[in-house]
């Protein structure tokens, strides 16, 4: 008996042992598998492997380097449950199909935040204009088309961001949740779906069903909307305003004239926030809004609002514009010089380092003037110090929308 036992603790030593350093071994290969499927787009570290005899594989301190990005996305646990150990085993050995039921939780994700967080070569790469009307335009400096961007989330006060994510895959659907400590949460409930590793067609074609998609934002929108409205010099409604009539040119752009109750709704969640529920169709080219033609009648799309369903919620069939060509822009007048009369002469903007400190005035191409110290002169955008409320704010204003550089200076003879 007592052989017995000892054999029996022996195995059950060597099973433990081998399960280890069966799930280290097949997931190490699946990382190193996925770091080459992915090293065109950046560089995953792995960070440490653990498990647990309940079928869970644990991940820790991983990292993703996007090579568009300045700044990693860190992965402080990630934790694959796969419903039992020998489940963990088949799909680490398989992947594919993944287990009909398993869970994906990664806690601790943060990515701190820069004033410009994509690389030089890539936003070179996107100044050219694709000429489709941009369906949102949170414009957030004194120039329309400076959209709101990591800088300005920075001088709201959030200077990373952090959260948690669940994505579970049950016999019913895909469920996933991601909780964020300052910018809100997100859910998703999509029944019938299936997700592939074969790729995101194939998940997306696994169900019919809609898709609902919760947004709660803590009061982020709140913030945003008048931290925007404060630094284009506008009122919150007049910018919210704004924000509305670019979503309704994007839409006319594309041959849709929206309901009156979605520009309401709309407007309102940019300026309050709250609790939005939509349902959604993952595979349409508008997300299942309904299509009316002029006189039909149909039925709506189901839209919740902070407990309340939202009525009259679709699109409307209109022809589209014809696309407008851009107007030359005129050469500006360069005025005489008087030597030693100090006043504001034009400069040539490749020419603004060289004038770092000084008093300069920037005109946009909206006509919107810009009148502070120059900070400093990027590839893509300068700023210009201005002093509110006791204190210097420095302003970044891309360079492909200034109309005009003006620097105050003595005048030069000839």
């Amino acid at each position: 008996m007592k052989r017995l036992l000892s054999f029996l603790i022996i195995v059950g030593i060597l099973a433990f042992a081998g399960f280890k350093a069966g799930v280290w071994w097949l997931t190490d290969q699946r990382m190193s598998e996925a770091r080459a499927e992915l090293s065109d787009y950046g560089v995953l570290e792995r960070g440490s492997i653990g498990s647990s005899l309940d079928g869970r594989v644990i991940l820790k301190q991983s990292r993703w380097q996007n090579f568009r990005l300045t700044q990693p996305l860190e992965l402080g646990v990630l934790e694959f449950d796969a419903g039992s150990p020998q489940a963990l085993l088949a799909t680490l050995a398989t992947p594919a199909p993944l287990p009909a039921s398993w869970q994906l939780v990664i806690e601790q994700a943060s990515m701190v935040l820069e004033p410009t967080m994509f690389r030089n070569w890539v936003t070179a790469g996107a100044e050219v204009d694709s000429g489709l009307t941009p369906l949102v335009a949170l414009a957030c400096a004194p120039d329309p088309r400076q959209q709101i961007g990591s800088g300005d989330l920075m001088r709201m006060g959030i200077s990373a961001i952090e959260g948690d994510l669940r994505l579970e895959q049950r016999a019913e659907g895909i469920r996933a949740e991601l909780n964020t400590a300052t910018t809100g949460s997100l859910e998703l409930d999509w029944p019938g779906a299936r997700i592939a590793l074969s790729g995101w067609e194939a998940t997306l074609s696994s169900s019919a069903q809609p898709m609902s998609v919760t947004f709660r934002d803590a009061g982020l929108m709140r913030r945003l909307s008048a931290y925007c409205a404060r630094e284009t010099g506008l009122e919150v409604q007049e910018w919210a305003g704004n924000a509305v009539a670019a979503l309704e040119a994007g839409l006319q752009a594309r041959g849709y004239q929206a309901s009156d109750q979605m520009l309401a709704l709309y407007r309102q969640w940019l300026t309050e926030g709250g609790e939005l529920i939509v349902a959604i169709q993952p595979r349409s080219e508008i997300l299942g809004i309904p299509v009316r033609s002029e006189g039909e009648a149909t039925t709506a799309q189901s839209v919740f609002y902070n407990g309340a369903g939202v009525p009259d919620i679709y699109l409307t069939e209109v022809e589209a514009p014809a696309p407008q060509l851009p107007l030359e822009a005129l050469e500006p007048v360069v005025p005489r010089e008087q030597p030693g009369v100090a006043q504001w002469y034009a400069q040539e903007l490749d020419s603004a380092q060289q004038w770092i400190g000084r008093q300069v005035r920037v005109t946009l191409s909206n006509e919107n003037q810009v009148e502070g110290r120059l900070v400093s002169v990027g590839e893509r955008e300068l700023e210009v110090s201005r002093t509110v409320a006791g204190g210097e704010v420095a302003y970044p204003i891309l360079i492909r929308a200034i109309r005009q550089f003006e620097v105050w200076r003595r005048g030069r003879s000839d």
